[in-house]
């Protein structure tokens, strides 16, 4: 006996049943479908989130599916014209197919209640998604296949898993401008109400927030520079930041959201997490992280320290020292961080040093186009702003004016065109340094001890691409002793500034 007839026929006893059946409501599909034979309006509050997949009776996907394309085409759906469209031999029961629809249609009531039917139907469907992943779990550890190793599936089934939760909802679809408008005037009023009033995520650093108006959600920043130039310890001082002024807000539902700076998550693929911590610590108490290493330090550096380690211990940044990550196992453990702390911000420190998900036979373009759209599709799936950092290619040491340009990211040009925003860290100083003359009573010395007096302590943030905003440079200070980036006390320091 079918499962639909099952439903119409008496219940047979229950000493019959000798298996745990998937979770289904037979009664709630035979109730939609009903109600969409009669009146087609009803197809129109289910359609944005109900496929015929959903549906648990294999001949109420077939009667679903070929509604569906018959009330697309402008036509009207009913048990005439269905029919032709269904096995003319399938029976249900002693019913033969057009008798079943005409049942449907007459023990239709009406279609107030189709959308309540369409919901109930759809998170039976993820409670079956649900056993499957689970069995699939199950089989996979018993089988222990070669290409699967335990860590590879833990990642695979956090990612259906996260997939599940975030598509099982029934929002999506169009919205109407009036919809579209409230949301605005919304981020706008949090702008407002938020430190800074920047609609974006803060950096800490005011003078690039000005010109970013802060981190975007779902946006990928891609910051960019030559070795020395300073890039990691910018990527450092915003995750640090953002991290500090974390103010969580308690929602009606009782999550958190971050009302000011957020939670951090950094994958530092060169380096470790405690030189990492050491450079954030040199640059909070401004005792040089060089002197840290050499243990090079005064008793009241050392309560500075001390102090200062105490104070971060609430700071909820969080890092991921995993050398040669793959794009699949960094998305695994964002997701997981997202779930069980939050997160908020996710800093990659750097592309060129993931691989990509490939089984090999890929070159290094088509390895890093892969890393970079991944990227770019999980700062969309988390909803979080992803600062990626990238090597630049050796042509710009090649060239008198060393500043570098979109061309010369390195690998890929999947990286500009991924990006939301591009940022090049460039010192001016690190090259005149280099350039100067050995010969204190070279007539050049004076021209080159003016140039560097003039650069000394400075670093240009270049915006080359930036989607939702102007392009332009910042000028910051930089305190190498302390890898620190900030904003520049004097005003005159605006040489390199762009209106």
């Amino acid at each position: 006996m079918s499962d639909a007839l099952r439903k119409i026929a008496p219940a047979k006893p229950a000493a019959d049943t000798l298996y745990r059946e998937a979770p289904n409501n037979i009664e709630a599909e035979q109730a939609l479908l009903g109600a969409i034979l009669v009146n087609n309006d009803a197809y129109y509050r289910v359609s944005d989130f109900l496929k015929p997949a959903h549906l648990y009776e294999p001949l109420h996907r077939k009667i679903f599916e070929v509604a569906s394309d018959i009330i697309r085409m402008g036509k009207t759906a009913n048990p005439v014209t269905i029919k032709n469209f269904l096995p003319a031999d399938a029976k249900v029961g002693e019913m033969t197919v057009p008798q079943y629809l005409a049942r449907l249609a007459a023990e239709a009531v009406s279609i107030i209640n189709a959308e309540d039917y369409g919901r109930a139907i759809y998170d039976l469907a993820l409670r079956r998604a649900l056993i499957q992943i689970g069995e699939d779990v199950v089989n996979i550890a018993y089988d222990a296949p070669l290409d699967m190793p335990p860590q590879a599936q833990i990642e695979d089934t956090e990612r259906r898993l996260f997939e599940l939760a975030e598509n099982g909802r029934y929002d999506g679809g169009f919205q109407s401008f009036n919809d579209a408008v409230a949301l605005a005037i919304d981020m706008a009023g949090a702008a407002f109400e938020r430190d800074g009033h920047l609609s974006g995520i803060s950096t800490g650093i005011h003078s690039l927030d000005s010109k970013m108006g802060g981190l975007q959600r779902s946006d990928l920043i891609v910051l960019a520079g030559r070795p020395g130039m300073g890039k990691t310890s910018l990527a450092t001082n915003i995750a640090y930041n953002i991290a500090a002024a974390y103010e969580p807000e308690v929602m009606p539902d009782g999550s958190f959201k971050a009302k000011n700076g957020g939670v951090v998550g950094f994958y530092s693929l060169e380096m470790s997490s405690e030189q990492l911590a050491t450079r954030i610590i040199s640059e909070q108490t401004e005792v040089s992280s060089s002197k840290i290493r050499r243990g090079d330090i005064t008793e009241a550096d050392f309560e500075k320290l001390v102090a200062c380690s105490q104070m971060m211990q609430k700071v909820p940044l969080y890092i991921d020292q995993t050398g040669g990550i793959s794009i699949a196992q960094l998305s695994a453990r964002a997701r997981r961080l997202k779930r069980q702390r939050g997160l908020d911000v996710l800093v990659v420190d750097y592309v060129q040093l993931m691989t990509g998900s490939g089984k090999g036979g890929e070159n290094r373009v088509q390895e890093i186009t892969q890393i970079t759209t991944g990227l770019k599709a999980l700062g969309k799936e988390l909803n979080v702003p992803i600062i990626a950092l990238s090597q630049l290619s050796r042509a710009v040491e090649s060239r008198d004016d060393k500043r570098p340009q979109l061309s010369d990211l390195r690998e890929s040009g999947s990286i500009e065109q991924d990006a939301d925003v591009v940022l090049f860290v460039f010192r001016e100083e690190y090259y005149v340094k280099n350039s100067e003359p050995r010969d204190p009573a070279d007539p050049k010395y004076p021209e080159w001890e003016a140039l560097m007096d003039k650069v000394k302590g400075t670093a240009d943030v270049i915006i080359a691409k930036q989607r939702h905003g102007p392009t332009g440079t910042v000028k910051l200070a930089f305190q190498a002793e302390f890898t620190r980036f900030a904003d520049l006390a004097d005003p005159s320091f605006t040489q390199y500034e762009e209106p």
